[in-house]
């Protein structure tokens, strides 16, 4: 049996699994070896541990060995190009497995088959990846990274020629070479002999050289960064980030932030959170807090544990403090990106090839912008690897890509990392707020002053939790046969009109002269856009990686509607119609976002 191989080669899941048995542990034992992890657009992300369920050598090397045929099938010159491994720094005693661990058995299985490897040294935040495979102009990329999910989870995300995420069909392609190629080859085991190999490459020095001087493009206001008295405190949330926003800092000039003492050095326990996500605000920011009132700073940037998205708080006149959502830091970037491209760009008809990007469930904020400018505003499904490949596209075609952004506080401010970086978006931010302070305005207030100019965008994002698929799909399929009939959706909800109706799981759009959605459909995850008459948007939607149903919603308001108490209650009264007639949540039994 291949699965045995893997307890040969690690003692730990071999131990791991006899536990099991001792303790009759059926449905744990039954949960690791039933179903194989399903490789997607987002690669892997599981927990590590025994069987083909989880993360763990086997997997990884199985997994590696499809990929790198799928390569070879599609890259005559694989070995001349090659591909590049970062990692970060999670790791499970329990099982032995590590991303470290993980990334030189993936290096191990593409060295025996003669392609050259650049594998990091040590630990990169993600965006450092695909910022190589643009840089060297390899075929892939590969980042061991679980992002911000829970300590026991890794994940395995790939990157394709176009420095960009991949997408539909290699997803495909890549699992069915997996499928074929479950029986490790001989010299995949063999770690200690690749390390050696002329073919490993360490890109450690060069890459970390050149993607702080890509990102010094983004830098306009050096000589107000230097002499700024602004204090910032980050944090990387015993992630990857505190050396590269430090050296992201002095790249643009920037006082160095103060750096949460007990949360900046790499964790893989993360003991002073819950959860590693900075998008659930003040839990994970409670030391950030602490350190800034001893120091008498206003604002703090927090990173993910890979350093790939950006959270930002201040304090406000009251003493309270603030944590931004993403819609409103993709204003805010949004509106400061535009602002230096045009003080560097005199030429009028320059903005016709400009465009921003963002998520069909992101704020519409850059589309209201892009009005008014002049600019080109797009937005893709959800996911940084729609954005990334449809930058690539417009950058090939000559156009110039200033920023993409996703409300899961994701942004793109430099077109030489095609996915979403928390490194070059916190020393943008910096120099924003050093700006801003010359001004003696701060972000809350320069947020304002956005939505006065171009309209009032609020925003109202949640999820429930729900275990059972059978509930969801038919919580989804009520909406689609709302009257009995087969594509009857609701013209109203509550006391709000539906004006249109966009379902990406079918390909319905109302809004469109044959019923047809333009963008891109997929039946396997599900997916509904309500547009209301009142100018608020719903969008309903699974997630890939965790057993929620989230919703999104955000109400458009015309430049000059500036009551927010009146916007922010229509808003609230949607959301509470919304939930009560759409989710259901005491006949479905969902359990709410926990508080």
């Amino acid at each position: 049996n291949v699965d045995s191989l893997e307890f040969l080669h690690n003692l730990k899941t071999a131990s791991m699994v006899r536990d099991m048995v001792k303790e009759g542990a059926v449905e744990a034992l039954k949960k690791c070896f039933s179903s194989r992890m399903e490789f997607g657009t987002a690669g892997l992300r599981a927990a590590m541990g025994p069987g083909i369920s989880c993360m763990n050598d086997l997997t990884i090397i199985q997994t590696t060995q499809g990929f790198c045929r799928y390569l070879e099938e599609n890259f005559g010159n694989l070995k001349e190009r090659g591909v590049v491994i970062g990692y970060d720094a999670r790791a499970h005693p329990p099982s032995g497995g590590s991303s470290k661990r993980f990334s030189s058995l993936a290096a191990a299985v593409f060295i025996s088959r003669g392609v050259p490897v650049h594998l990091f040294s040590d630990i990169t935040p993600t965006p450092f990846v695909p910022f190589t495979v643009s840089h060297l102009g390899l075929c892939a990329g590969i980042m061991v990274t679980a992002s911000h999910n829970p300590k026991q989870d890794n994940g395995y995300k790939v990157y394709w020629e176009n420095g960009a995420q991949i997408v539909s069909p290699h997803d495909k392609g890549i699992a069915t070479a997996i499928e074929e190629n479950l029986e490790p080859w001989p010299e995949s085991w063999n770690i200690e002999e690749a390390l050696k190999s002329p073919l490993l490459k360490d890109p450690y020095q060069d890459i970390h050289a050149q993607y702080f001087k890509a990102i010094q493009k983004h830098c306009h206001h050096r000589d107000i960064n230097k002499s700024s008295e602004v204090k910032i405190v980050h944090t990387s949330v015993h992630g990857v980030g505190h050396a590269f926003v430090q050296s992201a800092f002095k790249a643009f000039d920037l006082h160095p932030p103060y750096a949460v003492e007990e949360q900046k050095d790499p964790d893989p326990e993360f003991p002073t959170v819950k959860y590693p996500n900075p998008e659930e605000g003040e839990g994970v920011l409670t030391l950030s807090f602490a350190l800034a009132e001893r120091e008498g700073a206003a604002f703090v940037l927090a990173n993910d544990p890979d350093a790939d998205r950006l959270a930002i708080a201040e304090k406000q006149q009251s003493g309270q403090w603030r944590v931004f959502s993403g819609n409103e830091l993709g204003a805010l970037l949004g509106w400061w990106m535009f602002r230096c491209w045009k003080q560097q760009n005199s030429d009028k008809d320059a903005v016709k090839s400009l465009y921003m990007l963002s998520s069909t469930v992101s704020s519409k904020i850059l589309r209201a912008i892009a009005l008014k400018e002049g600019f080109h505003f797009e937005e893709t499904l959800t996911g940084f690897k729609w954005m990334g490949n449809r930058a690539r596209d417009l950058l090939d075609q000559g156009k110039t890509v200033l920023f993409a952004f996703e409300e899961a506080i994701g942004y793109m401010c430099s077109p030489s990392v095609l996915d979403k970086d928390g490194v070059s978006a916190a020393a943008i931010a910096g120099e924003m707020i050093s700006y801003l302070a010359t001004k003696k305005t701060i972000l809350s207030q320069q947020l304002t002053a956005i939505y006065d100019e171009y309209g009032y965008h609020i925003s109202k994002n949640s999820y429930f939790i729900c275990h059972d698929q059978d509930v969801i799909r038919s919580l989804f399929e009520r909406l689609r046969n709302y009257s009995g009939q087969k594509d009857s959706y609701p013209t109203e909800c509550g006391r709000f009109s539906i004006s249109a109706v966009r379902d990406l799981t079918t390909g319905y759009d109302s809004n469109q002269p044959n019923n047809k959605a333009v963008l891109p459909t997929s039946s396997s995850s599900q997916m509904i856009t309500f547009t209301f008459s009142n100018g608020g948007v719903a969008t309903m939607r699974t997630s890939g990686t965790e057993p929620k149903i989230k919703y999104y919603t955000e109400l458009c308001a015309a430049p000059g509607n500036s009551d927010v108490t009146q916007l922010k209650k229509e808003l609230d009264d949607l959301v509470d119609a919304i939930v009560e007639n759409f989710f259901e949540p005491e006949k479905n039994k969902l359990q709410p976002k926990p508080e």
